[in-house]
Parts: structure tokens; sequence; C-alpha cells
């Protein structure tokens, strides 16, 4: 096989495997890991089992694949937006973060609350999550990731009040979704005040004019 079609092989391999995550993203989406068998994935993949066997080796595989895939756009839509005030952009990023939670719930609970059991893979997803959101704000704040102990625990405290809100919302989502973002801004505004007096070298930031 010459470079030419090693890359073709690749490409195809490449995109194969792509295709079997976005259909486990709409199976995963508001479906337990628990309720779905290989044998349903193949059959709305319209692919043998022992292909997603071949690219994940195992269903837990498979799933965790899903949901770094997916949390991996909710992380990078957190870090761009750069040029916007920051009033802005920690509205645009707490809406997709809501909006990601809305349209993946189960993947989204598997998140927060540990995945099935005591998993620890699934804890470091949720946990590389936790410390991209809290350094994007940070810097978004003050224009730096690395923060004094007591700010970044005022943050970590803000965070799991967030996951809380977010897991109770999916329950009812009696609000909608513009109000929940602006209540977790206006926590957020007042964790950061309260940091403010603090800690004198992490100043609120000032309100938008």
């Amino acid at each position: 096989m010459n470079i030419s079609q090693q890359r073709g092989s690749t490409e195809r391999s490449q995109l194969r495997r792509a295709e079997l995550l976005a259909t486990g993203r709409k199976l995963f989406a508001d479906t337990s890991y628990d309720a779905l068998s290989m044998d349903d994935i193949a059959r709305h993949a319209g692919v043998a089992k022992g292909l997603i066997y071949y690219y994940f080796k195992s269903k837990r595989g498979y799933y965790l694949a899903i949901v770094e895939e997916s949390v991996a756009e909710l992380v990078a839509r957190a870090g761009s937006d750069t040029d916007l005030a920051p009033t802005q952009r920690l509205q645009r990023t707490m809406d997709g973060y809501l909006r990601y939670a809305q349209h993946n719930q189960a993947a989204y609970r598997t998140i927060v609350t540990g995945g099935v059991g005591f998993d620890t893979q699934v804890q470091a997803i949720r946990d590389a999550v936790r410390e991209e959101l809290i350094a994007t704000i940070a810097e978004g704040a003050y224009g730096r990731r690395d923060i004094p102990l007591i700010a970044r625990l005022a943050l970590i405290s803000w965070m799991t009040g967030v996951e809380g809100v977010t897991l109770d919302w999916l329950g009812h989502q009696e609000l909608d979704r513009d109000e929940v973002r602006e209540l977790l801004v206006r926590l957020l505004r007042s964790t950061l005040r309260t940091i403010g007096e603090l800690v004198p070298e992490c100043p609120a930031p000032a309100p938008a004019p």
C-alpha cells in the first residue's frame, strides 16, 4: 500500500469513527448507559457490532469516547469569543453550558454525578471540565488563569452550585434557559465581589456600562 492509499484508508477510518460517535451522541443524549445494549447501538448505527468493538474495544470505551468528545466541545466553546467583553463572554459561556446540558441530559448527569457507580475515568473528565471552566472564568475576570487558592476555592464553590442548579433545572425545566443563565451569572458576580474583598490582588471586574 502506497502513502496515498494509506492516507485514504486512515481518513476513511477516522470518518467511520466520527460517524459512530455522532450516532452514539444522539442515542445517549437522553438515554442512560444501562438502557442501551451494544446490539441496540449497532442496529441504530447500521453496522456490525464487531465494528464498534474494533474502534472502541468495549461499550464503556465507546461511551467514554462519546462523553469526552462532547465535553471537549463544551470546553472549546467556553474558551472562545475572547474578543468579547467579559460580561458578554460570561453570558455566552453559561448559555453554551446550559445548552449542552439541556441537549445531552444523560451524558451531563453522568459527568456531574460521576458515572455508573464509582467511575474514576468519568470523574476525571468531570474534574477536567471544572478546571478548564474555572480557569476560563479567572482569565476573563483577572486576565490570568493562575489565581490564589482562596479565589480558586470560591470559584469551585460557585461551579458546584452551577452543577446543582443545572441538575435541578433539567428535572423540571419550568424556567427558560435565559432565566437560569442570568441567575448563574448573577451568582458569579457575587462570588467575584467576595473574592475581591478577600483577595486584594483579584479585584472584582467593573460592571459593564
